[in-house]
């Protein structure tokens, strides 16, 4: 099912995640909800938080991106990106190891605005997969990146509050726009 994802605005979008402690039918339904709707709105990644969960899960998809390669180590060795790809993460920690680089980033929480974004190059994981089942991984590109963005989601981290002081105040009037026909659309609803 193609759940509504929350926009800009939103408090649950500021809320810290719950980790989770055993994969129920109720998070694997959650899971494959959160796949479809990611799929919907033409995202690669989308966080519990995004849909009005705050909980410690993240589901991502880099496959068919070819303009921003992703790079993937299992156990010390380079793998296919592909083969990896729907993953799910659940309660993960990541560890930066590469630099710093800028790259671009949007948001499904926040239609229509991107930004340049510096984030660790390459990262390593350590997270539950759909199962529960611990994974560890090296990662590197658009991976990276689609990780990093995801993880602070589950810790109520915007890439908002990453982007440089000229890029925020440049998108400013857009995000009080977006802010404001967020609150307008909870007020409707409410």
């Amino acid at each position: 099912m193609v759940l509504n994802i929350v926009k800009y605005g939103t408090p649950v979008l500021r809320q810290k995640g719950a980790q989770i402690t055993t994969v129920t039918p109720a998070v694997k339904q959650l899971i494959a909800d959160m796949f479809e709707t990611m799929y919907a709105g033409k995202g690669v990644g989308l966080a519990a938080q995004q849909v009005g969960q705050a909980l410690q899960l993240t589901v991502i998809d880099v496959r068919g991106v070819e303009d921003r390669p992703s790079t993937l180590e299992l156990n010390g060795k380079p793998a296919d990106v592909d083969k990896f790809m729907p993953l799910v993460l659940i309660n993960p920690v990541i560890t930066p190891l590469g630099p710093p680089v800028k790259g671009p980033e949007g948001c499904l929480s926040f239609p229509e605005i991107y930004a340049d974004i510096t984030r660790s190059d390459v990262i390593d994981v350590k997270a539950l997969d759909r199962h529960g089942s611990e994974i560890s991984f090296r990662c590197g590109g658009l991976l990276s990146r689609a990780v990093q963005h995801e993880t602070d989601h589950l810790h109520g981290v915007l890439f908002i509050d990453r982007m440089d002081r000229a890029t925020k105040a440049d998108l400013r009037p857009d995000l009080e726009a977006l802010q404001a026909a967020t609150k307008a659309t909870a007020a409707h609803a409410g």
